[in-house]
């Protein structure tokens, strides 16, 4: 056990910090209020990291939930989109702008709901977001018209968005180092859930109701979660450390982060590695259902069976490859096989292989899909290690990046039409070339090994 802690901070100090934030070994378990930019001093507000991090399950389940916020607005709604295509007399690309919407409003509330939850704590923004989350929903599912509905689907992204940010920006108050990279991976465990279970409920839910019924069990949903962020989730970031400025501070916060080449290194590696999982998300329910002749409720199941590869691999990261494994060679080794698996979707979809059936191409989604299970931690651990004093401003970068890349991604997958898998699988090789291209020429991970290695010596 000592030799993983030293582990764990001489991979800090390897990755470097932005100039005035404290690196985390200096941080340690110490109370969360004894840090922060300008506040070295400051009495703790807070009781002590480790003690918050003993409120345990209940804590992580919240986090875990609000990281679902994505997954359940726009899973458990895809078997959906053929009917309200049939519904509101509609074009496929047009009600997959309705996915691209809620996705560019994760993007862009990330933006806004980052630097407030610097200034004024976790829990006001994250629980104002959360019920204009709910409202918007509810509005969603009583929408006449697909412009109302995309309309509304903006909204209900930007108010989820808060849930998406502040959920990284409190793991970030709690955790350093490979303890932070190994709380993401629980955190997908439990986020994974519903991927699994979203296209399921969706699909039995069309077995009894339209798609206006899946907005009212995603109402239901926000309902709860707000709920249960009001009665469980602790504050986490003190007075102390909270930024006082306004929106040119958080600018400049957000510029001295993209000026750190290794941050924005990372951010554009998780971003475009994202854009390839949702060029999926937003095409497979017209793939698999439309050109493979499966049925909603296959569909599902097929969408479950793929989201257990990602839980699966989210363990195998967590328990027992961080730590273990530097977590730049657990990337790279990430992104070598969402590389491979594109370019098999690809060949088999353009004929290469002849005609081929549903069986192929889903165990190539499956592969691609399991692989973002060592992506995504890590990539949000390797850039969140760099910084401390704006937690909430990187992970609102984080977030933007993936989003707004993913939404400007997912419209291309439908240039084709609906009858060719090829869109598809070409848009999710070029995002995981320029993945990969980012992480070699931005990151440099050789570099970071040196630096480990010397640090060792």
């Amino acid at each position: 056990m000592p030799e993983r802690g030293r582990t764990a901070r001489d991979q800090d100090g390897a990755q470097g910090h932005i100039t005035g934030a404290p690196a985390p070994a200096d941080i340690g378990t110490a109370d969360i209020g004894t840090a922060g930019a300008g506040s070295a001093s400051a009495a703790p507000t807070l009781p002590p990291r480790r003690a918050m991090r003993s409120v345990g399950l209940l804590v992580t389940l919240v986090l875990g939930g609000l990281t679902a916020v994505p997954p359940l607005s726009m899973d458990m709604y895809l078997p959906a989109l053929p009917d309200v295509t049939d519904a509101l007399h509609a074009s496929a690309a047009t009600v997959q702008l309705t996915l691209t919407a809620c996705l560019a409003g994760m993007a862009l509330g990330q933006l806004v709901v980052g630097p407030m939850s610097d200034r004024w704590g976790r829990r006001r923004p994250l629980i104002a977001g959360l019920l204009v989350y709910v409202a918007a929903t509810a509005v969603c599912a009583l929408a006449p018209t697909v412009e109302l509905l995309v309309a509304f689907r903006l909204l209900q992204g930007l108010a989820g968005a808060a849930g998406i940010v502040i959920a990284r920006a409190v793991v970030r108050d709690l955790y350093d180092g490979v303890d932070m990279a190994r709380f993401f991976s629980t955190l997908m465990l439990i986020s994974g859930v519903a991927p699994i279970i979203a296209p399921l409920i969706g699909g039995q839910v069309l077995r009894v109701t339209d798609w206006r019924g899946v907005f009212h069990v995603l109402t239901v949903v926000g309902v709860v979660l707000t709920a249960s962020v009001w009665r469980l989730l602790p504050e986490t970031l003190p007075p102390a450390r909270r930024h006082g400025g306004g929106v040119g501070e958080a600018l400049r916060a957000m510029r001295g982060l993209l000026a750190d080449r290794v941050f924005t290194g990372y951010m554009l590696t998780g971003g475009f590695a994202f854009a390839a999982l949702f060029a999926y998300i937003a095409a497979s329910p017209f793939v698999i259902q439309e050109i493979y002749g499966a049925s909603p409720q296959t569909y599902g199941v097929l969408f479950g069976v793929n989201s257990v590869g990602l839980v699966i691999v989210g363990q195998v990261n967590g328990k027992i490859l961080v730590g273990r494994v530097s977590l730049d060679r657990v990337l790279a080794a990430g992104l070598a096989v969402v590389t491979a698996a594109s370019a098999a979707l690809l060949a088999m979809s353009a004929g290469v292989f002849g005609e081929v059936g549903l069986f192929p191409v889903a165990a190539g989604l499956f592969v691609l899909m399991s692989a973002m299970s060592l992506c995504m931690p890590n990539t949000n651990a390797l850039a969140l290690m760099r910084t401390r004093h704006a937690a909430g401003s990187a992970s609102a970068l984080l977030g933007t990046c993936s989003f707004l890349i993913g939404a400007i991604a997912s419209p291309l997958v439908g240039v084709a039409g609906e009858r060719t898998a090829v869109p598809m699988a070409a848009v999710q090789l070029v995002c995981a070339l320029v993945a990969v291209g980012c992480f070699v020429a931005l990151c440099r991970p050789w570099r970071s090994q040196a630096d480990a290695k010397g640090a060792d010596s």
